[in-house]
C-alpha cells in the first residue's frame, strides 16, 4: 500500500516556437506544418501533469518583444523555446533577457534523417531543428544570462528526449511549490548543532518560500478535539501500512505496544489539523515540552503522523532543520520521495555507509512494508513511543543537503549512490546500505569537504542533475560529490 498524495503537483509551463518569416511566402504549408510540430510538444508536457501555455510561434523581433508581458502575466515556472526551424536571435533575444525562469531550448527534428534522395529545401527547413540553436545560446551569453539548456533529438519515438522533457517539468514543479510554500515551525534546533542554525529571512529571499511559526500547544490544543472515530480510522491506516514485528536484540525495542500505538493515532490526526489550520506544505520541529506533562507525550510521539505526512507530501523534518525539511519537498515535488536522513555507522567490510534517521520518514519509498517498533527510550531525547524502520528500495539513490557558507549563502551538495540489499539493524529507526563511488572513504571525506549540513533528504533514482537544476534557477551554487 501507498499513502495517496493529498495534493497534486503542479506547475505552469510556457511554450513558445520560432520561425522565420520570410520563409511562410517562399514554401507554402510550412507554417501550417510547424504549427502542428510545436502542438506535439504542448502535448508531450501535458501528459506530466503541468498546465502547458502555448503562446505560438514567434517570427520576427517585434512579436519577441510583445511576448514578454504575456510570458510575465502567466505566472510560470519553466519556459520551452521550440525551435521549429532556422529563427533569427532577434525572436529570442529580448524573451531570454527579460524573462527570470529557466527557459530551455527544444530542439526536436521531426525526421531521424532526411530522404536524401527525395531531399527540398522544404524538409530541410522542417527539420532544421538544431540550425539556430547556435545562435540562441550565444545571444543569451551576449544578453547577459546563461547558455539555456538544450533538448535536443526526434519529435517522435525518442525515449532520451521524452524523457528530458519529463525531467524540466519535474523541476518546474519542485520550483513551482519551493517558492510558494509555508513552512511551519515550532521549537527550535537542539541548541549544539549549530549547522542547523537559519536565518529564515534567507530561506525567503533564496527559496521564495515563507516559515509559519507556530505553537506546540496548538497541537495540544488540537488534540482534545479528536474523537475516538477519528482514532480508530488512523489506527486502521496506520496498521495497514506497516508492519509490527517482535523486537530483536535491542533492549531499547519492543513489539508495538497498544499504549504507543493509540498515542501515535491520536497524535497523527491531530498533525493532519495542525496543517490544514495553518494551511501548511511541511514542518520543522524540535520541543521537549515539560517531563511528564501531556505536551511533551505529544511533541515526542510525531515520527508515525509526520511520516504519513512526508509520504503524502508534506515534508516533516525533526530537529529543527528547516533547511532539510526544504530538501525535502523538493524532493518530494520531483516524485522521488525524500526522507530525512544522516550518515550511520560505516561498514569497512562491505565498503558501504548506513543512511538514515530516527524519523521522520517518506514511507512511499520503502523497501516493502515499513515496520513500526516501540522505543523505549529515543536516543539522545526525551519521551518514548513508536518509531519508523525501513531501508530504502534496492536501486539508484540520490542526497540533497543544503548548506551555508561563511558568508551566508545558501549550497546544495548533492550525491548518487545505489541502495543495496541486505540487513539493516533492528533499532526503530531507518537504514540503508548506501554505497558510493569511487569507494565510501574516498566519498565520504568528499562529501564533507563541501560544507554540508549533517542531515540531508534521501531519495530514489539518479537525480542530482534535476536539483542543480533546481539549484541554478533559484541561482544557488551546487556541487555534486559523485561527479
Amino acid at each position: 500500500m501507498k499513502v495517496e498524495r493529498r495534493k497534486p503537483r503542479t506547475a505552469r509551463v510556457g511554450l513558445f516556437g520560432v520561425g522565420y518569416h520570410v520563409y511562410w511566402k517562399q514554401f507554402p504549408g510550412l507554417l501550417e506544418e510547424l504549427q502542428a510540430k510545436l502542438e506535439v510538444l504542448v502535448r508531450k508536457v501535458q501528459k506530466t501533469g503541468v498546465t502547458a501555455c502555448n503562446f505560438g510561434i514567434v517570427d520576427k523581433a517585434e512579436d519577441a518583444y510583445s511576448l514578454i508581458p504575456r510570458l510575465k502575466g502567466a505566472d510560470l515556472d519553466l519556459v520551452f523555446c521550440d525551435m521549429l526551424t532556422y529563427a533569427t536571435s532577434a525572436t529570442f533575444a529580448a524573451v531570454i533577457r527579460s524573462v527570470d525562469v529557466p527557459v530551455v531550448l527544444v530542439a526536436l527534428q521531426p525526421l531521424p534523417a532526411l530522404d536524401y534522395a527525395r531531399s527540398t529545401t522544404h524538409m530541410q527547413l522542417a527539420n532544421d531543428d538544431f540550425c539556430s540553436v547556435p545562435e540562441f545560446t550565444g545571444v543569451a551569453i551576449r544578453m547577459g544570462k546563461r547558455a539555456p539548456d538544450v533538448i535536443l533529438g526526434t519529435l517522435e519515438e525518442d525515449p532520451e528526449a521524452d524523457a528530458e522533457i519529463t525531467d524540466w517539468c519535474d523541476v518546474a514543479m519542485a520550483l513551482h511549490d519551493v517558492k510558494r510554500a509555508r513552512i511551519g515551525h515550532f521549537g527550535h534546533p537542539i541548541e549544539h548543532m549549530l549547522d542547523m542554525q537559519t536565518d529564515q529571512a534567507a530561506l525567503t529571499a533564496a527559496f521564495g518560500c515563507h516559515v509559519v511559526q507556530t505553537e506546540a500547544d496548538d497541537l495540544l490544543r488540537l488534540s482534545r478535539e479528536v474523537t475516538s472515530a477519528e482514532i480508530a480510522r488512523k489506527t486502521d491506516e496506520i496498521l495497514a501500512l506497516f508492519d509490527t514485528p517482535d523486537p530483536g536484540p535491542d533492549p531499547v525495542t519492543t513489539r508495538l505496544t497498544q499504549e504507543h500505538l493509540a498515542t501515535a493515532a491520536r497524535v497523527a490526526v491531530s498533525l493532519d489539523k495542525f496543517v490544514d489550520l495553518h494551511r501548511l506544505d511541511g514542518l520543522a520541529y524540535y520541543y521537549e515540552g515539560e517531563p511528564g506533562s501531556p505536551l511533551r507525550n505529544i511533541v515526542t510521539n510525531l515520527i508515525v503522523g509526520n511520516s504519513l505526512l512526508t509520504a503524502a507530501g508534506f515534508p516533516m523534518c525533526g530537529e529543527s532543520d528547516l533547511k532539510t525539511c526544504i530538501a525535502m519537498l523538493l524532493m518530494d515535488r520531483l516524485g522521488i520521495g525524500g526522507s530525512f536522513a544522516e550518515f550511520h555507522p560505516i561498514d569497512f567490510r562491505g565498503g558501504f555507509v548506513l543512511v538514515g534517521h530516527d524519523g521522520p520518514h517518506h514511507i512511499n519509498i520503502a523497501d516493502g512494508k515499513p515496520v513500526l517498533r516501540s522505543l523505549i527510550k529515543y536516543h539522545g531525547k526525551p519521551g518514548s513511543g513508536a518509531s519508523v524502520e525501513f531501508k530504502l528500495k534496492q536501486g539508484p539513490i540520490t542526497m540533497l543537503s543544503i548548506g551555508v557558507d561563511a558568508g551566508g549563502r545558501f549550497r546544495f551538495v548533492l550525491a548518487e549512490g545505489d541502495s543495496v540489499a541486505g540487513p539493516i539493524p533492528a533499532t526503530g529507526n531507518t537504514n540503508t546500505r548506501g554505497f558510493f563511488q569511487p569507494d565510501v572513504r574516498t566519498f565520504l571525506k568528499r562529501w564533507v569537504a563541501e560544507g554540508p549540513t549533517h542531515h540531508f533528504a534521501l531519495g530514489i533514482g539518479r537525480r542530482a542533475d534535476s536539483l542543480r537544476r533546481v539549484a541554478e534557477a533559484l541561482g544557488i551554487e551546487s556541487v555534486i560529490v559523485t561527479e
